[in-house]
């Protein structure tokens, strides 16, 4: 059987990333757009300069620039992503992000 997109179940229609957050002055603005047990998928936008401070996570990450460049700095090591780059940040390593220009992110995070 064939459904047409207002057919499908909900949230299964397409949606473009960049389009589900909004950048702000001066802010980091996110979105989760699907949490479950085993793990989260977040979009974030970051105005340029803004970012996230050195943190560690329980959990592997899957960060990837979908618009602008990020600094992503992983054990003290930086790393500069630009639009369509991805890194794996590894659980229990400390971890910073940094918008070298505004920026677009969507964080994968696996819990298992």
């Amino acid at each position: 059987m064939v459904r047409s997109v207002e057919q499908a179940p909900v949230g299964a229609q397409p949606a473009r990333i960049a389009d589900l957050v909004a950048y702000q002055d001066g802010a980091v603005v996110s979105r989760e757009v699907l949490r479950k047990n085993t793990g989260t998928v977040t979009v974030f936008a970051f105005d340029e300069g803004q970012g996230l401070s050195e943190h560690t996570a329980p959990f592997d990450a899957l960060a990837q620039t979908i618009e602008g460049e990020l600094e992503i700095g992983i054990s003290g090591v930086p790393l500069r992503l630009k639009e369509g780059e991805m890194v794996v940040m590894p659980a229990h390593e400390p971890h910073s992000l940094k918008a070298i220009a505004k920026s677009k992110m969507l964080l994968t995070m696996i819990r298992s």
